[in-house]
């Protein structure tokens, strides 16, 4: 055999080499035999290279430079750039191949670093210095100097503000968590819910009354005339409504205590207790009340006819009844607009007379609660403090006083809701009666 003839056969048995991107080799057959052979033994290592070459551009630019438009691939630049000059550098006109490499910015985002944790715990610097204290090392001080464990301060004892002064201020005592009750879903009407407070707003908080208020100019110890006569016409109307109220339960008590005492026996025969029969004059005529009976009649029993007629009476009554229903229910519907409009302006006249009473009350508050009930007692008012044209003093040796200060200060706490009204407890007589007991002498020996 030629040399030329080994040579050429040694090509043709010779296995190409393995693909640089790691695809598996398919030409270790030299058979060609047929179409599964020649789909099977193909050499895919331009097609690799192909594809990963558009891999690259994909990496570094973000997508393929063929699926680009031209706006996107061109731009026509007018201005330039101002930071080229500082970029180029100016003694060399080449870089280094590793200035290149990392010139250039990739698409794909870079991978994020694990955290490390910490070597050790940090300590902060008080901390520090307070172990230092207790383990009794020397701590350096201002200038590196070494700090006298012997001055104030400097011992193990901590002298820095605790925790709980620290925090002082921050936490309400008396404030109530909020929890929400949560019910499950399909036990809302079993599972009882609690009642929502809710929030009003203090009486006293509407309430714009002096805490010392200004008396009546009637009051003064040299008043004006008509000052003084208005002054007097308030205390005697005041008087009145008083003497009124008083004349009206003493009355009702009177009414009591008589039907208390009524003797029983005194009544007549078959007449209520307390109740009061006009005597009947005799003219001498005889009145003889004969009760007279009155025969019950039984209803006669209906005949077949007379069912029938009433059952049909009936049907007749029920269907007029259904069919009027329905007339007014057709011509309710027309009248749909008609009857929103009207419930609208009666849902806003009650919220306007609402609104009109919540003002009519915070300013009837304004003035304070004086002559309201407020739980079991009555806000008392102010007494109307003035004298007569006869007790009036012409100068203030002769004046007599009037009034009580620490019950006006009383008074006008109470009317501004910051305590609650009370009534004078007095001091009662005692009602236990003394019993008597007799000393028996002959019990006693000497």
């Amino acid at each position: 055999m030629s040399p030329t003839t080994s040579n050429f056969s040694s090509q043709a048995t010779k296995k190409p080499a393995k693909s640089k991107l790691g695809a598996p080799s398919q030409l270790s057959q030299s058979s060609r035999k047929g179409k599964r052979a020649w789909r099977k033994n193909i050499d895919i290592q331009p097609v690799e290279e192909g594809l990963e070459s558009l891999r690259a551009e994909e990496r570094v630019v973000g997508s393929i430079l063929q699926k680009q438009t031209d706006d996107q691939l061109f731009v026509v630049d007018t201005k330039g750039d101002e930071h080229v000059r500082k970029s180029i550098p100016r003694h060399s006109k080449m870089q280094l191949m590793s200035t290149k490499i990392l010139s250039q910015r990739s698409a794909v985002p870079a991978v994020v670093s694990r955290s490390t944790k910490p070597s050790g715990p940090k300590i902060s610097r008080a901390d520090k210095e307070r172990l230092l204290r207790i383990a009794k090392r020397p701590r350096k001080g201002p200038l590196n100097a070494i700090m006298d464990p012997a001055e104030f301060g400097a011992g193990s004892a901590p002298i820095d503000v605790s925790y709980a002064v620290q925090q002082s201020g921050g936490h309400n005592l008396w404030d109530v968590p909020v929890v929400e009750d949560i019910v499950p879903d399909g036990l809302e009407a079993v599972q009882k819910r609690t009642v929502k407070k809710p929030d009003l707003g203090h009486p006293r908080d509407v309430i714009d009354v002096p805490a010392v208020s200004v008396p009546h100019p009637g009051a003064s110890y040299n008043p004006p005339v008509q000052a003084h006569e208005e002054l007097l016409m308030e205390a005697y109307k005041a008087e009145r409504r008083r003497q009124q109220e008083a004349d009206r339960l003493l009355e009702a008590r009177k009414k009591i205590e008589q039907a208390l005492t009524f003797d029983a026996s005194d009544a007549a025969e078959g007449v209520a207790v307390g109740m009061v029969i006009d005597e009947i004059k005799d003219d001498g005529e005889t009145i003889t009340n004969t009760p007279t009976v009155v025969p019950k009649r039984l209803p006669a029993k209906k005949t077949k006819q007379q069912r029938a007629r009433m059952a049909k009476q009936k049907a007749e009554k029920h269907t007029l009844a259904e069919k009027a229903l329905r007339k007014r229910l057709l011509n309710s519907i027309h009248q749909a607009k008609t009857l929103r409009s009207d419930l609208s302006k009666l849902a806003d006249a009650h919220q306007q007379a609402r609104l009109a009473r919540q003002l009519a009350l915070r300013l009837k508050l304004r003035k304070g609660l004086a002559g309201q009930r407020l739980g079991k007692h009555r806000v008392p008012e102010n007494d109307i403090e003035v004298q007569v044209g006869e007790d009036l003093s012409e100068s203030l040796r002769n004046l007599k006083p009037e009034g009580n200060l620490f019950r006006d200060r009383f008074v006008s706490l109470q009317q501004r809701a910051l305590i609650e009204p009370r009534a004078p407890v007095l001091p009662t007589e005692r009602k236990a009666k003394l019993k008597e007991y007799e000393k028996h002498a002959w019990k006693r020996f000497e």
